[in-house]
Parts: C-alpha cells; structure tokens; sequence
C-alpha cells in the first residue's frame, strides 16, 4: 500500500456515499423501483447499480429485469424516485465536513460525481457543504462520465492541478476506475461492506484521526500515513 502523499496539489472527493449519505435516498429508491418490476433489491443488485450514473443504472436495471430497450425509462423513474427520497435531506457522513474543511485550508479541492447536477447540487446543500466547496462536477457536464477519467481530469484542470499529484476520495469500484485512470492517488472508503475494492489507502470512514491529521498537515510537507483498514470493515455510519 503506498502512503498517502504529502506533497497533494490538489484533493477531489466523490459525492454520494462517501461525503453525503445520499445512498439511504438510492437504496430507498432502487428498492422501490425493483419491487415494483416483481424483483429483490439486496447486495448483489446494490453492486449492480452503486457509483453508475443514472442513465448507466436504468440500462443496468434492463438487462436485470430481461427488458432489453427499456433502459431510458427506468432511469427516468429511478431518477424521479431519487429526487423524492432527497428531497427529505441528507446528512454528512462522518467526518466529511471536518475533511473538508482541514483540505480546503491547505489545498484546492473539488467535487466530481456522477449524480446529474441536480441531484448533486441538492446533496451538498442538505448536507450542508455547498459552502466549503466552489469547484464542483457533475456527470452531465463531461463527454463521459465514471469509469471514464473525464469528472477527475477536468477537476484537476479546473484546479490548476497535476493529476498525478491529486488525491481522489472514492467509495465505489466505478469511481475508482474513473480516478485511477486520471492518474490520482486513490483513497478509498468502502460503501459497501466486504466490497474488495482497487486502493492505494483504505480506511473505514472519513472521521478516522489519523485521515484529519493528514490532511492538517497538508500545508506544510509533514502529513503522515493513515494505516490501512480491512475492506470487510463496516463504515462508521448508518446505512
């Protein structure tokens, strides 16, 4: 496992499942949709669908329920039940706001996600971020959304920023295909469980010490390693 750097000019986090608990909202919703197609929503359709884009859930969804062209329409759907879900709000998981925050202090950072920007812009707000962050991407605004690198490339421009000497904050196998293949560090937070996911770090929530510490320490060359966590470790929130 490489340590993560100290010398980052720049940092980009995930959105969904990783700085805001907007996979409640997802879960809720795909649970809904797959029941109301005679289907059980459980861990396995969950890895399905986790990290995709709208459009790339619906074709998903499709191939799942044996509807080959159907894909347009359960996105649309999937969308609308998503954007009721939260509409109820969201809250910041663990440690999110303070990693933000200690980042922001010491370097650029950004936000890349592959939510349309409605739905991204409606999390950070109810999660209360959208003040920390004012370099944000979504994944209608990109030729090509996660697992392509596009989101983190054009982050990292946006920023001023070598993406080889940028950190992604991830939680899901799709967005760190995306920022592995921008060239960032990658530093991952399971949403999923047992998920044995591609990492350079890994760690089981944004509230570890050792993380805030690092990114403290950001400004001035000295940040130090977080050790690495199981990947069958439960994250520290409610899921």
């Amino acid at each position: 496992m490489r340590a993560l750097p100290a010398d980052v000019q720049a940092v980009v986090f995930d959105c969904d499942g990783l700085l805001v608990d907007t996979e409640v909202c997802w879960t809720v919703a795909e649970t809904a949709l797959f029941a109301a197609h005679g289907r059980v929503f459980g861990h396995t359709e969950k890895a399905l669908v986790i990290g995709r884009t709208v459009e790339a859930a619906g074709e998903a969804m499709a191939d799942c329920f044996g509807r080959p062209g159907a894909g347009g329409d359960l996105a649309a759907e999937l969308l609308e039940r998503v954007r009721e879900e939260l509409a109820r709000g969201a809250a910041p998981l663990p440690g999110a706001v303070e990693l933000v925050r200690a980042c922001r202090a010491a370097v650029p950072i950004a936000v890349a996600s592959n939510s349309p920007r409605e739905l991204l812009d409606a999390a950070l707000a109810s999660a209360g971020l959208a003040a920390y962050v004012t370099h944000t991407f979504a994944a209608d605004e990109v030729p090509s959304p996660k697992p392509a690198p596009d989101l983190y490339l054009t982050a990292c421009e946006a920023l001023g920023a070598d993406p080889t000497r940028s950190v992604a904050f991830e939680d899901s196998a799709t967005g760190i295909s995306a920022a592995r293949a921008a060239g960032l560090y990658v530093a991952v937070v399971p949403s999923l469980p047992g998920a044995g996911l591609d990492h350079d770090w890994l760690g089981a929530g944004l509230d570890e010490p050792e993380l805030l510490d690092w990114a403290g320490r950001l400004g001035d060359g000295t940040a130090r390693r977080p050790p690495d966590r199981d990947a069958r470790r439960a994250r520290r929130s409610d899921m």
